[in-house]
């Protein structure tokens, strides 16, 4: 921490002239210890985690609107959604709590376990329980890329649909401008489909000209960008996880290669 203060007081011109040689070796020292592919998976996950979290909470609001707009008349036709948006929506607030803390601690054990960081700070020493914390680190992380890889292909599934959605509304304008024929009337969207709904919804399902009108409110195109942002976010927290199990990876390998022999994990 000192070497890094120094550093600092250095960069900003206040030693340079009395101990050029010295700040130098401290700058470089301290520039050598920082884990680069750790701090980026933590700036990639905090992105990535802040994205799908925002976006994904204001996205379920929304789609609720939505539904009960346009596709289901009753209340208890989407009780069964309400309540997942409901309750998601909680799990949202855990999972920003919960990276939050997570990323720090896989900074730190990448502050404290890079081979910068030990020759640095002079000869190395390693215990077996600074072993099984990075080991601990690499099955939890890679189990946390794997449940993340379910959520990243559950967020498309969203996306897909005003995708379609959206396809949709595009060939009813062209079928009503182009056919003189109610052609455009047979071109359906139906929620129930793809599961949001049941099957006993009323109406369950939008066509033609009342499909065209939806897509062209403001509601419809704030919750596609905002699902689009979840979706986005979802992939960058799942490629800053393959980073952080490549970075406790090549730790755990120094920790072994560095370490006393005979002492395992």
């Amino acid at each position: 921490m000192c070497v890094c203060i120094v550093c600092a007081v250095c960069a900003a011109g206040v030693f340079i002239y009395y101990s050029p040689t010295g700040c130098y070796d401290s700058c470089i020292r301290c520039l050598g210890a920082v884990p680069y592919t750790s701090l980026l998976a933590t700036l990639l996950c905090y992105t990535g985690v802040a994205l799908f979290c925002g976006g994904g909470h204001e996205a379920l609001s929304h789609t609720y609107q939505l539904v009960e707009l346009y596709f289901a008349r009753e209340l208890q036709d989407f009780t069964g959604l309400a309540d997942f948006i409901k309750y998601f929506q909680y799990v949202i607030y855990g999972l920003a709590s919960f990276f939050f803390l997570y990323g720090l601690l896989l900074l730190a054990e990448g502050f404290y376990t890079t081979s910068a960081v030990k020759q640095t700070f002079g000869e190395f020493k390693s215990t077996s329980f600074g072993r099984c914390v990075s080991l601990t680190f690499i099955v939890l992380t890679y189990v946390l890329a794997v449940i993340w890889l379910a959520i990243f292909g559950f967020t498309a599934i969203p996306v897909f649909f005003l995708y379609n959605m959206e396809s949709s509304c595009h060939k009813v304008n062209i079928l009503s401008e182009t056919t003189i024929f109610n052609q455009h009337s047979r071109v359906c969207i139906d929620a129930r489909q793809y599961g949001f709904l049941p099957w006993n919804a009323v109406p369950g399902v939008v066509c033609g000209t009342t499909l065209a009108n939806i897509c062209k409110t403001a509601e419809f195109y704030v919750t596609y960008d905002l699902y689009i942002c979840a979706f986005v976010g979802a992939g960058i927290t799942l490629f800053a996880l393959f980073l952080y199990v490549v970075a406790t990876t090549y730790n755990y390998a120094v920790l072994r290669f560095l370490g006393r022999k005979g002492i395992r994990c």
